[in-house]
């Protein structure tokens, strides 16, 4: 399968920060590529690269076979792109924002109105056409965003915290909506801090400080990249049990979920027995049984060893000669 998206050593830094670092990376056509990362980790600023925004400090890339450095206008045509806020006009209807933007990006008066007609279908926006985009509600506004990004039948739709702010049932539908496309054919890069929604990519790409540190399918780096213990313990006082386990030097992570903590072990050679003993040891009866990891399990993971990797180098800089 052809790459739709593939860059090389892709740098940009602002005066002394650098915000991407040498990030070389490669989303295959038809894909749903979900692109993780904690705040200021350089998400954003690779999609604006990727869009032709902004001009990268170092390295290369491509976008539907198009130079980031040497065609971006022709980027720009060629692919959608929705932003972490709407790029709606509030005083314009429903109707009016997607003629507006049908018309930037050149389609013609005779394909217009089936274009429109199919936008208004394909978001569910029937009956919100003679709306104003400032009286809609979060999730209608977010899909009459995504259908203006689409108006003008893009090959490739980047999508950036899109459902940032949206309630649940807005979030499921937009998914429903992003797969659609997806079987079709639009290849679809994906930034998202819900972690429930990055199950529904393709593959994934964690980024921690402008670097890719881990990527390919959900289900490769769980069973791959990550391999520490991930338990479900249940205890008659779940508050006491929390206290005793943070006590405990192989607890990596204490979660809170309902009745139930959800605990991670640092040490892969460890299980849920000496958990288990390990309470009993200090005067807690409980049970415990070996999960699958979550996503959200393995984003705080390589976070964290990513986070204590850079403050090693920081420390053996410091007491270098």
């Amino acid at each position: 399968m052809a790459d739709a998206v593939i860059t090389e050593g892709l740098t940009k830094r602002f005066g002394h920060v650098t915000a991407v670092d040498h990030l070389s990376l490669a989303v295959r056509a038809g894909e749903v590529y979900g692109f993780l990362g904690p705040n200021g980790s350089g998400k954003t600023t690779t999609l604006r690269m990727l869009c032709g925004i902004l001009v990268p400090t170092e390295g290369r890339g491509a976008v539907l076979g198009y130079d980031i450095l040497s065609q971006p206008e022709q980027i720009k045509a060629a692919i959608g792109y929705m932003s972490q806020r709407f790029s709606l006009y509030d005083d314009l209807t429903t109707w009016e924002n997607l003629t507006f933007y049908a018309t930037v990006y050149g389609v013609s008066r005779r394909e217009r109105a089936g274009r429109l007609a199919q936008m208004i279908r394909l978001a569910d926006l029937t009956g919100q056409e003679s709306k104003l985009a400032g009286q809609l509600s979060g999730g209608y506004r977010q899909r009459l965003a995504l259908g203006c990004a689409l108006v003008h039948a893009p090959r490739l739709l980047f999508l950036d915290e899109p459902t940032a702010g949206v309630d649940p049932v807005s979030r499921r539908n937009f998914w429903a909506i992003v797969r659609r496309l997806a079987d079709e054919g639009i290849t679809i890069m994906v930034t998202t801090h819900y972690m429930d929604e990055a199950e529904h990519c393709d593959r994934l790409g964690f980024i921690y400080q402008g670097r890719l540190i881990v990527e390919g399918p959900p289900a490769t780096i769980k069973t791959t990249a990550f391999r520490k213990p991930v338990l479900e313990v249940s205890a008659p006082d779940v508050r006491k049990t929390a206290d005793l386990l943070e006590r405990w030097e192989a607890v990596e992570e204490i979660v809170r979920v309902g009745d139930r903590l959800r605990v991670i072990l640092g040490d892969e050679a460890l299980a849920s027995a000496d958990l288990v003993a390990w309470l009993e040891g200090h005067g807690v009866a409980a049970r415990a049984e070996r999960v699958p990891p979550s996503v959200e399990d393995l984003f705080v993971s390589f976070v964290d060893r990513e986070r204590k990797a850079r403050l090693r180098e920081q420390l053996r800089a410091v007491k270098a000669p």
